[in-house]
């Protein structure tokens, strides 16, 4: 069992950053695959980025060059590092692990 905690959600206006973080803790040697996901209002979720245990990372065309994943090298905390944010960002987002387990999710509002 892997419990994730995301933190670092919030208010941002357009072109602003804001970095998401997410805490693993449990059966930590097991994670293989850690992502983000979000779900814009209305909408389905919808993958973000994703990072292997080997470090190679992958993004949705929305966020590529403006988003950047990222772990600690022990696996508890990953990143999410998000520039030029766009009012399109505006979703709750998830922290995702061996595609199984699931945070509670964060807000994040982009609007000036």
């Amino acid at each position: 069992q892997v419990q994730l905690v995301e933190s670092g959600g919030g208010l941002v206006q357009p072109g602003g950053s804001l970095m998401l973080s997410c805490r693993a803790s449990g059966t930590i040697s097991t994670i293989y695959l850690m992502g983000w996901y979000r779900q814009p209002p209305g909408k389905q979720r919808e993958l973000v980025a994703t990072i292997s245990k080997g470090g190679t990372s992958m993004y949705a065309d929305s966020v590529k060059g403006r988003f950047t994943i990222s772990r600690d090298n022990a696996w508890i905390t990953v990143y999410l590092q998000m520039n030029s944010l766009k009012s399109e960002d505006t979703a709750v987002y998830f922290c995702n692990c061996n595609y199984g387990y699931w945070g509670q999710g964060i807000q994040v509002t982009v609007s000036s």
